[in-house]
């Protein structure tokens, strides 16, 4: 995806549907302008009317050299044809403009609750009063350093950010668009609760994020009904963080070509704690295809997928199917690795069309931990892989069409190149998709490094993996879309607790209390609901 370029055409997926010609390319069609810079009339974020947006509006935040510690609320509602959009304008090198936590501050008109929550928040404000967001766009900016011992000014003066603040809360909203975003240095990168619905996180850079020593912080943490996360990058968390890298708790999620590095585990789909999330019959369904998995020597957990639940009541949990085909994972861990964890004997996973590579012997991967029932299908691997590497109370089911190698044929396995060579018995060797993916989860995009996308080359037989070679020199892919990859900029040094001035290392010594409120990715410190009618 190209950060200079912020027009960038939309996802073919059925939910991105709902997003038509007016979110896909550019400017609402109707609407005010409200453009912020340095020498404009409108210097700071704090100088637009946030309490007054509406249908149509668009915000420019032009990149300057220096950040703009300030932070919002986005409470109003756009049109499916008159989107409100929050747009970065990059700086000549491509730079995304730089929203910071530390130290910011929020205009006087704004009044809204959770504030230590988050620094871009959507959805849950006494002012303005809308308290239901629609079609709202966020897009290319650099949001960053939302935690301890990062401090802010709000409604009731200075006040520290909360363990468990984002860089981008969701609190409330439907058909929300987070796209090309630089996301860091925060409590939890993403977060969005159960009253936001039909959410797209697309071709953003989400690393460096969680609180040391703690477990309930993490680059994603979701529960909500409808997401996609497509052509981002998920890089590690912060140095001595024990959260994962994409945590989510909603119904109808769909994780597609991503690539997706480290974590206490890359994955952890688990259960929502919200009758009528449960009841939706998307819940019990998830996708997982065309991602790179990544798991590096001494990370957290050996597990690269959980599938379930977490909290012990199984009435909650997801009780269907993770469909995980075509993806490609590769683990140097110098032990073990298990490729998938389903909570319980009701969870299930089709697993199909992967390239599961360990560095070690091919004894060292697994399959399943324990529980629920895998089939297999058409993957790749070293021989001598384990059902388990404990005691196996579910089932492994081979389903045939195994390739199995010292080497899967990668173009440049050292260099992160995972694409096919010519040569590679991976080529032609997938199965079909199931019935039931067909026709909305087909594959017909595939990733570009880093975080752009291409249509997946159509060649016969499909190729196992996240990426398909054509092997006749005219392959034509059937999906719509093509994204450059994002510009590689810089190095930022400014968020390194070493290196910064602002930050105290031994301010993120926090007491962990036993039950901690930030497990709950539906928690509000002043509200339950929409809380439109709390005023203080």
């Amino acid at each position: 995806m190209k950060a200079g370029n912020p027009e960038i055409a939309h996802t073919s997926t059925s939910l991105a549907a709902l997003f038509l010609a007016a979110v896909l390319l550019g400017s609402p069609a109707q609407g005010a302008t409200y453009e912020v810079g340095s020498g404009l009339s409108l210097e700071t974020i704090g100088d637009v009317p946030w309490e007054s947006l509406a249908a149509g509006d668009l915000v420019l935040i032009n990149w300057r050299s220096d950040p703009y510690n300030e932070k919002f609320v986005i409470c109003a509602a756009g049109t499916e044809s008159e989107p409100i959009v929050i747009r970065g304008v990059p700086g000549p090198g491509g730079e995304l403009p730089v929203i910071d936590g530390r130290d910011a501050t929020t205009r006087s008109e704004l009044n809204f609750w959770n504030e230590a929550r988050g620094l871009v928040k959507i959805g849950g404000s006494n002012t303005p009063s809308d308290c239901h967001p629609e079609w709202i766009v966020v897009e290319n900016l650099d949001v960053r350093s939302a935690r301890p011992p990062y401090s802010f000014t709000g409604r009731s003066g200075l006040e520290d950010y909360a363990r468990n603040a984002a860089s981008i809360y969701i609190e409330d909203g439907d058909h929300i668009i987070i796209r090309n975003l630089i996301i860091h240095d925060s409590g939890n990168g993403i977060f969005g609760s159960s009253a936001a619905s039909d959410v797209l996180i697309e071709g953003c850079h989400i690393y460096d994020n969680g609180i040391e020593d703690r477990i309930y912080e993490h680059n994603n943490y979701t529960e909500v009904n409808g997401i996609v996360f497509q052509y981002n990058r998920f890089g590690p968390l912060r140095a001595g963080c024990l959260g994962n890298n994409l945590k989510d708790r909603s119904a109808g999620t769909v994780i597609r070509y991503n690539w997706i590095e480290d974590g206490n585990r890359q994955l952890d789909l688990v259960e929502s704690d919200h009758d009528e999330m449960v009841a939706l019959s998307s819940y019990a369904t998830t996708f997982v295809y065309g991602n790179v998995l990544i798991e590096h020597d001494g990370e957290g957990n050996s597990q690269i997928v959980h599938y379930g639940g977490d909290g012990g009541d199984e009435a909650y949990y997801r009780k269907g199917t993770l469909h995980f085909f075509n993806n490609t994972l590769i683990s140097t861990r110098s032990g073990n690795t298990t490729l998938m964890r389903l909570s319980t004997s009701d969870e299930s996973a089709d697993v199909r069309n992967n390239i599961l590579l360990v560095t070690e012997d091919g004894s060292r991967l697994a399959m399943s931990n324990e529980n629920g029932t895998m089939d297999l299908m058409n993957n790749w691997t070293k021989p001598g892989w384990v059902d388990s590497h404990g005691t196996l109370a579910g089932s492994v089911n081979d389903g045939g069409g195994a390739v199995t190698g010292s080497s899967p044929g990668f173009v440049d396995e050292t260099g992160g190149d995972y694409h096919l060579e010519a040569t590679s018995d991976c080529i032609h060797a997938g199965a079909d998709l199931a019935a039931s993916v067909l026709p909305d989860h087909s594959l017909l995009q595939q990733y570009v490094v880093h975080r752009g996308t291409e249509p997946r080359p159509v060649d016969g037989a499909l190729d196992l993996g996240a990426f398909e070679t054509c092997t006749t020199g005219d392959c034509t892919g059937s999906g719509d879309e093509v994204v450059e990859p994002a510009p590689e900029l810089p190095p930022d040094a400014t968020t390194d607790p070493s290196t910064d001035p602002l930050v105290d290392p031994s301010a993120d010594a926090l007491d962990d209390p036993a039950a901690d409120p930030g497990a709950d990715p539906d928690d509000g410190d002043e509200s339950s609901g929409c809380g439109c009618s709390l005023v203080s």
